[in-house]
């Protein structure tokens, strides 16, 4: 099995991932979205969290080679970056979503050294804002971004023009389109909700797929 198959079928057996067309979730912006996601789950479930972070571990070895520390984002990427640090013997820190008010004022947690070869480990990428926030941090600092690891992407057009517009590399282990397909596979959505889901994905903002009107 595919890794991208693997983590989506992980992701909906823990409800990390969740689909829910006929009685949407509201996102704090007011967005009806059909899908729940926290990958905060994934953590308390051993064997997906094994997965996960091997993905994680793998895919830092075979597209950034030339990595030397993975940063986190704060908070959600910061267990991640360690426990995938921990397997590749490799240092991590995290990156705060704003400098300390105290203390040495910290935002970058760890050693980093400037000019060092980065990968961010990030959980979760809708509209790429607050990952392309650390991105820009760490570049300040002096470090070189080699790219991003994630663990789901929505691949919403906000957000894959934002990664383009900040020339960042992002790799997921799992996208929305391949979760839809496996939850259609495995009976969690009915095939015809695909669509339905697909429509979302590309226009949150435009709510006629709620009902099954896509």
């Amino acid at each position: 099995m595919d890794t991208q198959k693997l983590i989506a079928k992980d992701l909906l057996k823990i409800k990390a991932v969740f689909f829910s067309p006929d009685e949407p979730f509201t996102w704090a912006s007011g967005i009806k979205s059909p899908v729940y996601c926290d990958n905060r789950l994934t953590l308390t479930d051993v064997e997906v969290r094994n997965d996960v972070e091997n993905a994680i571990a793998q895919t830092v070895k075979e597209n950034y080679p030339d990595c030397e520390v993975l940063m986190g984002t704060s908070t959600a990427g910061i267990a991640h970056a360690a426990i995938a640090g921990h397997i590749l013997g490799m240092p991590m820190g995290y990156v705060r979503s704003g400098a300390k008010d105290h203390g040495r004022q910290n935002q970058i947690e760890g050693r980093l050294e400037k000019g060092q070869k980065v990968v961010v480990v990030e959980d979760l990428i809708s509209t790429g804002g607050s990952v392309i926030e650390v991105v820009n941090t760490l570049r300040e600092y002096g470090a070189e971004v080699l790219g991003i690891v994630s663990i789901f992407t929505y691949g919403m057009k906000k957000g894959l023009d934002r990664l383009e517009e900040a020339k960042v590399k992002n790799i997921s282990l799992t996208n929305f389109d391949v979760i839809a397909e496996v939850a259609a596979e495995e009976n969690y959505i009915q095939p015809e909700d695909i669509a339905r889901l697909i429509a979302f994905r590309n226009n949150p903002s435009d709510e006629s797929w709620i009902g099954g009107r896509a």
